[in-house]
C-alpha cells in the first residue's frame, strides 16, 4: 500500500507536490500557451539539461543523462515538442543551478529554446529523490515543479509523470503516457492479444490459448477485455479480466459472436452476430445477458462502435451496394449513410472527444485512414502510406492515432496525430505474420 505525504508550495504561477513511491499529490494548473490543434501550430522547443546530483548523495554513474534522455523521448513521441540537442547548449552547468535566479536565460533563448527543463536528484543507496523544474526561457521564470521520492526502479515513473505535468501545463491536457494498446497478432498459426504502453515499452503477450483470437476492446475502466476467440472452436465471444485472468464467455451462438464495442458506463456491449443466417448487429446488458437486435437489414451490418455519450452507433453496411460508413442511433432507428468518397469503407471508431469518426478507405489500391465530421463534413485523409494502414483506433484524449502499417514492406504498429502529422512507428514490435484490432485503453494510471 502506497503512503503519501504533501507538503504542497503555492505562488502565483507554480505548485510543487511532493510524491512518495510514485503517487502524485496535486495537479499543476498553468496558462495554456499554444493550441496544439491549430493548423498553425509549431512543435515546442525545449530544453533538457542532464540532471545534477546533489549534495550528499551516491555517485551513480549515467543517471544524470538518463533523466534528460528519458524525459526527451517520452515528449518526441507526443508529436508536440522539438527537444534540442544537447551539443548546442552554451550554459556551463558547473556555473549555474537548477533555480530560476541561477540560470542565465539569454544563454537559452539564443539557440532557440522557449521551455528548458532542469532538475537534479539524491540517491542514497535505498531512497532516491528527484526534483524536476519547468521553466518559461522567454519570461525568464519557473512555471512548473514536482519532487519526487521513491526507489530507484521507480524513475521511469517520475519522469514520465512529469512528462504529464510538462503537457498538462502547457497545453491544458496532461497526455496518455498511462494508456496501454491492445492488438491481435499472428506468429505460426497461433494468434493471440497483446498490449504495449504508449512510448512502446512493456510488449505484454495477454492471452495464451493457441488459437484464433481477435477483435480485443478495452472495457471504460480499463479492466476487462471483450474479444473474440475460437478456443472452442466456434468464433464466441469473451470478457477477459485483466490481472486475473479470468475469462468468461458471453455468447457462443453457432457462427459469428464477434465482440465490438463496450457503452460509456461499461454495462453494455455491442455484438455482431450471424445467429440468424445474416450478420447483424446486437446490443447485450452484460448483467441479465439480455440481447437486442439493432439491425434487421437483408444487408450485412458489421463493425459496430458506440459515440462517446452513447445516443448514436456508427457501423458498416453495404446495403448501399458497397461497403459504406453508416450512423444510427442507439435504438437501431433514423439510419443514415456518413460517407460517400470512395467504394470501400470500413472500421469506424467514434472520437472520445465526440463528433468525429476514423475509418479505413480503399484507394489507390491500399487502404488508408480517414477521418470525418458525424454529420459527413471536414473529410480529411489522415495517412498516405505505400504499403497501407488498417485498424484505427483513438487514443482516450482524442489526440492520436494508432494503426498497422506496411510500412516498407513491413508489418508495423504506428501512432500518429489525429490531423495526420508526425507518424512515428514502433520499430520493437515486428516480425508478425499480422498485426489486427488495435484498441486504445483509457488511461490507466500506470504512472
Amino acid at each position: 500500500m502506497l503512503k503519501v505525504k504533501c507538503n504542497v508550495i503555492r505562488t502565483k504561477i507554480f505548485v510543487v507536490g511532493f510524491l512518495v513511491l510514485c503517487c502524485l499529490c496535486s495537479p499543476v494548473w498553468g496558462k495554456v500557451y499554444i493550441d496544439i490543434d491549430s493548423p498553425a501550430f509549431q512543435k515546442f522547443p525545449i530544453a533538457i539539461q542532464n540532471f545534477k546530483g546533489l549534495a550528499g548523495g551516491q555517485t551513480r554513474p549515467g543517471l544524470s543523462p538518463w533523466f534528460a534522455n528519458e524525459l526527451g523521448d517520452a515528449l518526441r513521441i507526443t508529436g508536440f515538442f522539438r527537444v534540442i540537442e544537447r551539443s548546442a547548449f552554451i550554459e556551463d552547468p558547473s556555473r549555474t543551478g537548477i533555480t530560476a535566479q541561477d540560470i542565465n536565460f539569454g544563454d537559452w533563448l539564443s539557440i532557440g529554446g522557449d521551455f528548458l527543463v532542469k532538475g537534479g536528484f539524491h540517491y542514497n543507496g535505498t531512497e532516491l529523490t528527484v526534483e524536476f523544474r519547468l521553466f518559461d526561457v522567454v519570461e525568464g521564470k519557473l512555471i512548473a515543479g514536482k519532487k519526487y521520492w521513491g526507489k530507484l526502479e521507480d524513475r521511469k515513473t517520475m519522469v514520465m509523470k512529469f512528462a504529464g505535468e510538462i503537457l498538462l501545463v502547457l497545453t491544458g491536457e496532461r497526455g496518455v503516457f498511462d494508456s496501454k494498446i491492445a492488438f491481435a497478432a499472428r506468429k505460426g498459426k497461433a494468434t493471440e492479444i497483446f498490449t504495449v504502453n504508449f512510448d512502446g515499452s512493456d510488449f505484454n503477450r495477454v492471452t495464451r490459448y493457441n488459437s484464433l483470437t481477435l477483435l480485443p476492446r478495452w472495457s471504460p475502466d480499463g479492466k476487462k477485455l471483450f474479444f473474440t476467440s475460437y478456443v472452442a472452436n466456434n468464433p464466441d465471444s469473451y470478457i477477459l479480466d485483466i490481472n486475473s485472468k479470468k475469462r468468461s464467455t458471453v455468447t457462443n451462438f453457432t457462427g459469428l459472436n464477434m465482440a465490438s464495442s463496450w457503452s460509456s458506463d461499461g454495462k453494455k456491449v455491442l455484438i455482431v452476430l450471424s445467429k440468424d443466417g445474416n450478420e447483424e448487429i446486437y446490443e447485450m446488458t452484460l448483467k441479465t445477458k439480455r440481447l437486442k437486435r439493432l439491425t434487421t437489414d437483408p444487408a450485412i451490418d458489421v463493425s459496430p462502435s458506440w459515440s462517446p455519450d452513447g445516443s448514436k452507433i456508427a457501423f458498416v453496411s453495404n446495403r448501399s451496394g458497397s461497403p459504406q460508413i453508416f450512423i444510427m442511433d442507439s435504438d437501431g432507428k433514423n439510419v443514415r449513410r456518413l460517407t460517400y468518397e470512395g467504394s470501400y469503407n470500413t472500421t469506424p471508431q467514434w472520437s472520445p472527444r465526440g463528433g468525429r469518426i476514423v475509418y479505413e478507405g480503399a484507394t489507390d489500391g491500399h487502404f488508408q485512414l480517414f477521418t470525418i465530421d458525424e454529420d459527413g463534413q471536414n473529410f480529411l485523409q489522415v495517412t498516405f502510406e505505400d504499403g497501407g494502414c488498417k485498424a484505427p483506433s483513438w487514443s482516450p484524449d482524442g489526440r492520436y492515432l494508432a494503426f498497422t502499417s506496411m510500412r516498407g514492406g513491413v508489418k508495423k504498429i504506428c501512432i500518429i496525430n489525429s490531423n495526420g502529422l508526425n507518424l512515428r512507428p514502433f520499430n520493437l514490435i515486428s516480425g508478425f505474420d499480422a498485426l489486427k484490432n488495435l484498441s486504445w485503453s483509457p488511461r490507466l494510471n500506470l504512472y
